[in-house]
């Protein structure tokens, strides 16, 4: 299927996306408010550029949207154009998570993920569903974790 906008409408919408302070984004830091935490967003000084940093517990904590970090969920879709293109992106994305995982891990970071889906869509978790978790984590002595809408796993990496 050819896409339906014209090469430049088709730019000036994946222009319009955001990189920070998503919806997505927001709706963590409301969570994070309400369980009193505080926290620094988007820091430079640090590998990937955190989504929120929480110096109190050595945690980082990474928004990932399903799509451009190629989570296993129902918000995946590959684009049926530019497949290849789209594959080599978001498989550039995926490498670069994990060297970044690996490089905060060595650094004794702890590193939370949130997948989007866990936080939109009619499979998301509960507000207070949400913020059990994350306090859940924070709390832990565990190490590298991810939020989906099946709730909390461990996610492993050779620093862990």
């Amino acid at each position: 299927m050819a896409d339906v906008h014209n090469p430049a409408t088709r730019s000036k919408n994946m222009r319009a996306i955001r990189t920070s302070d998503t919806a997505i984004e927001k709706k963590l830091a409301i969570a994070l408010d309400q369980l009193g935490i505080m926290y620094r967003t988007q820091v430079k000084e640090l590998s990937g550029k955190p989504d929120f940093v929480i110096d109190d517990y050595k945690a980082i904590i990474f928004v990932h949207g399903c799509f451009w970090h190629h989570h296993d969920c129902h918000l995946f879709k590959l684009p049926s154009t530019r497949t290849e293109f789209w594959l080599k992106k978001i498989s550039d994305n995926v490498n670069r998570d994990h060297d970044v995982v690996s490089i905060l891990s060595q650094d004794t970071w702890r590193i939370l993920v949130v997948w989007e889906c866990s936080l939109r869509g009619k499979l998301k978790l509960s507000d207070e569903s949400l913020s059990e978790r994350l306090e859940e984590w924070l709390c832990s002595s565990s190490g590298n974790a991810e939020i989906n809408i099946h709730g909390i796993k461990s996610m492993f990496t050779s620093a862990d």
